[in-house]
């Protein structure tokens, strides 16, 4: 099997994503998944897809860009892509726990004369 490169987004993430045969093995931006992310809920996040899918594939991923959060969910859309890329029959296993929809949701922008993007300066009638 021949490397499959595919690209996962969220927020202000980007992640590519080169997925190979092999033992299981996660690296991104050259080490490895636990040391990249500390959090034991992104390792769940990173590893869903593989999760679902039969076989050892090994993942080298670079990522920059937004939090570590939005790092991880972009990994796992750009394994998930790269998982269907390799086979279609794939997509049934993926889909229904909404792994190959990219997270549409950005950051509002601030407006002038507000706080926040929502939020006003406190209103003073008198």
């Amino acid at each position: 099997m021949e490397v499959i490169n595919t690209i996962g987004r969220r927020k202000a993430s980007v992640a590519r994503v080169y997925l190979s045969d092999g033992t299981g093995k996660i690296v991104v931006n050259n080490k490895d998944y636990t040391q990249y992310f500390p959090n034991g809920l992104l390792h769940y996040v990173v590893n869903q897809p593989l999760n679902l899918v039969e076989g050892k594939f090994d993942v080298k991923a670079n990522v920059y860009g937004g939090g570590i959060k939005g790092q991880a969910e972009a990994i796992r859309l750009g394994i998930a892509r790269a998982l269907v890329k390799l086979d279609e029959e794939n997509k049934a296993l993926l889909k229904p726990d909404g792994l190959l929809t990219r997270d549409p949701r950005e950051v509002e922008r601030k407006k002038p004369g507000q706080k926040k993007a929502r939020k006003r300066f406190q209103f003073s009638k008198r």
